[in-house]
């Protein structure tokens, strides 16, 4: 299993989205974790919105992974939203963002963080993979999708 897989229930993926800004979406983004996982919806979005200050969390190719630290969470936590109409957010390559990848992890996580980010962009790399996530019509297969995907074997 991979380690997005590991930390990302069902329940925490969302298709058709109703969000038309970066604010909305880490809004709704909040009301998930706090519904799914009692955390406080509001800390999730200033979270969120702190790391977003420091710069855009937009990959390119309609991809955004937002993440932040959580005070007294304990272990890594995902979600994925998907935009019903794709929000301009900065990213690199200037394409607006339809596929959310949430990552919330403990306040002092360090190397862990790093390598769950490291293999969601791995991840998104993979063109044709990218491209069913953003169109998948069901949230259940979406799921499957992130579940079934291995990363590549490091070789150190």
């Amino acid at each position: 299993m991979n380690r997005l897989a590991a930390i990302l229930p069902a329940s925490n993926v969302l298709v058709h989205v109703d969000a038309s800004s970066k604010k909305r979406v880490f809004e709704q983004a909040g009301l998930l974790f706090e519904n799914n996982h009692a955390i406080a919806r509001a800390l999730v979005a200033d979270n969120l919105f702190a790391r977003e200050r420091l710069g855009s969390t937009g990959l390119g190719h309609g991809v955004a992974i937002p993440h932040g630290r959580i005070k007294g969470l304990k272990n890594p936590l995902a979600a994925v939203l998907r935009v019903q109409q794709s929000i301009g957010f900065d990213a690199p390559d200037d394409e607006p963002v339809s596929l959310l990848i949430f990552l919330l992890v403990p306040e002092a996580a360090t190397q862990r963080h790093l390598e769950i980010l490291s293999e969601i962009a791995e991840m998104l790399s993979d063109r044709e993979l990218r491209e069913r996530l953003k169109t998948e019509t069901e949230a259940s297969a979406v799921h499957r999708l992130i579940s079934d995907w291995e990363p590549l074997k490091s070789v150190a």
